[in-house]
């Protein structure tokens, strides 16, 4: 008698409405499909994202759904964050309710970012099992989930501060599983009042998920991984690095005039002599640190590809970097592309979790200038955890809080010089890391296994 197979599982996933989070839920979502036949995914989108996207490229058994634009413009988010996270919270439910009755598969389960905390009540309306995905670093995610243990006002700025100016409490004293964070790289996201109560009010929600998935691996993160899988009431899944590994792997590179000009630039280098600088798609820098980055660069001497979308911004770069040795400024990339490329020996990053995880994955030791959120969570992480970097954050002036240009040449050097003991170390260490993550994802891996658990937990 033949095998009698599986029922097709279809996930519908509902990302947070931002970049990292949408990237992060899709190559969640391609990896699980890329697993198993019977898996599919329905990512939902608002109407705008789905035009910022452009045309899919999905693979595959995923594709995207969208909902009407209930919240905020993306153009417009920065300038009120809270506002825009209030629309995400109370706007996005009724019509994806709607989407969810027109699907032609019904959903299995609902895959949702942390930060989209109403799915979960959907969910058990529906009598859908609802999964969290944490798109932030399971470190920060363990931090959030426990931030009652802290002390009162522990995230007011100047608290605990010493004859530095510099909160250097750490959190590990009151949450297992944080070392090396300190009070101080909770700002500036968490001194936020406001800011503070909507980010923690979404693990109200997540703490009546059925489980959660992390988009880091067991091997990166395993303190604080271990310490929520001994915390939450539910299975804990870490199915990463969620990035476009399998993009790099199986699919032609993407070609036009613009990318076949900057890889061939990256061709013509020494091997591990070029800087990658991009510092994020959504926050960026204040104009004075801009300025200071800029020249910086020219003053170290390093060969640098920078990725900058705006166009006023790139000439200003071309301006005050003209004596560099040789750089390239470029208004995009394909950044995990970029970074496995052989010329490329470090990355200038603002730590946001994905390219921080691109950046382990390709083995490139990193320069951390952490602007939010959970991103001088993840610096503190490679400077003093990983050890696969350098952190600028703690160089910053105390008067006006930029990083010098002498300060941001000298860690350039020290993080690209070939005779340079701190880089080689950094380098080693960014190579073992490298190691570890292509064997997580790979079969038998860690992260392996728990997507195949993932599967077999919705399917039944």
């Amino acid at each position: 008698m033949g095998s009698v197979a599986a029922p097709p599982c279809h996930i519908v996933a509902v990302p947070y409405p931002g970049r990292g989070h949408v990237n992060a839920m899709v190559n969640l979502c391609r990896l699980l499909a890329a697993r198993d036949a019977g898996v599919s995914a329905t990512v939902v989108v608002t109407e705008e994202w789905l035009g910022l996207l452009g045309p899919p490229d999905l693979g595959p058994r995923v594709r995207f759904e969208s909902i009407p634009n209930v919240i905020p413009s993306e153009h417009g988010r920065a300038s009120d964050m809270v506002g825009f996270v209030e629309a995400v919270y109370t706007k996005m439910a009724p019509p994806f309710e709607l989407l969810l009755d027109r699907l032609e598969l019904p959903a299995a389960a609902i895959v949702a970012d942390v930060f989209v905390p109403w799915t979960v009540a959907v969910g058990a309306r529906r009598g859908v099992p609802v999964c969290i995905m944490c798109p932030i670093s399971a470190t920060m995610f363990n931090v959030h989930y426990n931030f009652h243990r802290l002390p009162p006002a522990a995230a007011a700025a100047g608290a605990g501060a010493s004859s530095d100016g510099t909160d250097r409490r750490l959190i590990e004293d009151y949450i297992p599983g944080t070392k090396s964070i300190r009070f101080a790289d909770l700002a500036p996201t968490h001194t936020n009042p406001a800011m503070l109560d909507r980010i923690l009010e979404a693990y109200v929600s997540a703490k009546k998920a059925q489980c959660v998935i992390v988009t880091s691996f067991q091997e990166l993160e395993s303190d604080a991984i271990d310490a929520l899988r001994q915390q939450l009431p539910c299975p804990v899944y870490a199915a990463g690095p969620c990035i476009p590994f399998m993009a790099l792997l199986q699919e032609r590179p993407k070609s036009s005039p613009e990318v076949d000009g900057h890889m061939a630039w990256l061709d013509a280098q020494p091997a591990g002599s070029v800087l990658y600088v991009s510092l994020g798609s959504f926050l960026s820098v204040s104009a004075s640190q801009f300025d200071e980055i800029a020249a910086g660069l020219a003053e170290s001497k390093a060969r640098f590809l920078w990725v900058l979308r705006d166009a006023d911004a790139r000439s200003r770069v071309r301006g005050l970097a003209s004596d560099a040795t040789s750089s390239l400024v470029v208004p995009w990339t394909d950044q995990l592309r970029v970074l496995c490329h052989p010329s490329v020996g470090g990355f200038f990053t603002h730590c946001g979790m994905n390219s921080t995880l691109e950046a382990v994955y390709a083995g490139v030791p990193m320069l951390t200038l952490p602007i939010a959120f959970d991103q001088p969570i993840n610096s503190r992480l490679v400077a003093e955890v990983w050890r696969n970097g350098l952190g600028l954050k703690d160089m910053a002036r105390s008067d006006d809080g930029v990083i010098g240009r002498k300060e941001i040449a000298a860690a350039v050097d020290k993080l690209m010089r070939p005779d340079s003991t701190e880089g080689a170390d950094m380098r080693r260490r960014a190579a073992m890391l490298k190691d570890t993550a292509r064997a997580a994802s790979q079969e038998g891996g860690s992260s392996w296994k728990d997507i195949t658990s993932f599967i077999h937990f919705v399917s039944r």
